[in-house]
């Protein structure tokens, strides 16, 4: 899904109060949570998940594979802290038009 930046702004914005849902651990990206990452988008829509690396290639690459695993879409990545979108078929989240 390509959004565009106003819905990304208004995203940012209902996902300011959000704490994060999903949070890595030592094993890294593994199966199990790229399965909860999936349940909580199917569940919420909009979710933080934090990634406990201060290597920016490697966030970047982690941030790649749950994109590109969980067919979500990056909203924002600020520090360790990576906000993700999915529209689920119950659009629980009325983003705007244009």
């Amino acid at each position: 899904m390509s959004l565009n930046k106003k819905q990304i702004q208004y995203l940012k914005g209902v996902a300011h109060s959000l704490k994060p849902i999903v949070l890595l651990g030592s094993n890294g990206l593994t199966e199990a949570v790229i399965a909860e990452i999936d349940y909580a988008l199917n569940h919420h829509e909009l979710i933080k998940v934090k990634i406990p690396t201060d290597d920016r290639e490697v966030k970047g690459l982690i941030v790649d594979a749950i994109c590109r695993e969980t067919e979500a879409t990056k909203v924002q990545l600020i520090g360790k802290t990576l906000v993700i979108y999915r529209q689920s078929e119950e659009k629980k989240i009325h983003i705007p038009k244009l």
